[in-house]
C-alpha cells in the first residue's frame, strides 16, 4: 500500500498520511476545483450544505420535504405542483378546510395535466347512529375525500398517496368533520398516469364552489 505524508503547517508539528488501497485498478479521485473548501470525513460529525441526494438513499436516511402551506380561503381549487419525479409518497394534510357551497370535495392528481377519469375505490362517510354513506370513485372526476354537502363543515385530517408502481398511486386516510361529527375513510388507486406524478389538486365536483377557510399542506418523500 503506497502512502504520502503531508507535514503540518508552519505552526503544526503533526502530519497527515494519505493511503492508497491495495488494488489492481487504475482508480481516479478528483478533488473539487474550488477556491477554498473542506473535505468531509466518514466518521466525523459534519453539516453538508448545497447538496442534492440521489434516489439511492441508504437505510436510515431521510428525505422528507415539506411543501408550502396554502390558505384554503379563496379560489375554486388548491394546487401543489412541481412535485419532483423521485417522490414515492405524498402526505396531504387538511386543517379546517371549508367551502362556501354544497359540492363534494375531491382530490385529483396528474402528470403534466390533471387526470379527471379512471379513479378506483371509494369514500365511506360514517356518523354515530347513522348508516354510512358510500361514494364510488368511478362516478367522480377524482378521489372523493369527504361526502359532506354542508357549507359549515370544517375538514381536518391526513390522506397519503403512495406509488404502487408503473405510475399508479394508491390513496388512504381519514378526514373528520366538525358539523355532524362524521369521519370519511378513503381508499383507492389512480389510473395509470402518463408519467411521474407532479401535481395534486384539491377542488370540488362542480368546480365552482370556492374555498373559504383553513389551510392545506403536503409532505413528500
Amino acid at each position: 500500500m503506497s502512502s504520502a505524508k503531508l507535514q503540518g503547517g508552519a505552526s503544526g508539528t503533526g502530519s497527515v498520511t494519505l493511503l492508497a488501497p491495495n488494488t489492481n485498478n487504475t482508480d481516479v479521485l478528483t478533488l473539487p476545483d474550488v477556491a477554498a473548501d473542506t473535505l468531509a470525513a466518514l466518521a466525523a460529525t459534519q453539516t453538508l450544505t448545497n447538496k442534492t441526494l440521489g434516489s439511492g438513499l441508504v437505510a436510515g436516511a431521510s428525505y422528507l420535504t415539506s411543501g408550502t402551506a396554502q390558505a384554503s380561503t379563496s379560489g375554486t381549487s388548491i394546487t401543489f405542483s412541481s412535485i419532483p419525479s423521485w417522490v414515492k409518497r405524498i402526505t396531504v394534510m387538511f386543517n379546517g378546510v371549508k367551502t362556501n357551497g354544497s359540492s363534494i370535495v375531491l382530490m385529483q392528481v396528474g402528470s403534466g395535466s390533471v387526470v379527471t377519469t379512471g379513479y378506483i375505490g371509494a369514500c365511506i362517510q360514517a356518523q354515530g347512529g347513522s348508516n354510512p354513506s358510500s361514494f364510488a370513485f368511478p362516478s367522480y372526476s377524482g378521489f372523493v375525500i369527504d361526502g359532506g354537502t354542508n357549507s359549515a363543515a370544517l375538514r381536518n385530517g391526513t390522506l397519503v398517496l403512495a406509488l404502487l408502481g408503473s405510475n399508479i398511486w394508491t390513496i388512504s386516510g381519514n378526514i373528520g368533520r366538525n358539523d355532524i361529527g362524521a369521519v370519511s375513510m378513503v381508499g383507492g388507486t389512480t389510473p395509470t398516469l402518463s408519467g411521474a406524478l407532479d401535481r395534486v389538486v384539491i377542488t370540488t365536483v362542480n368546480g365552482t364552489d370556492t374555498f373559504s377557510a383553513g389551510s392545506i399542506n403536503i409532505l413528500y418523500e
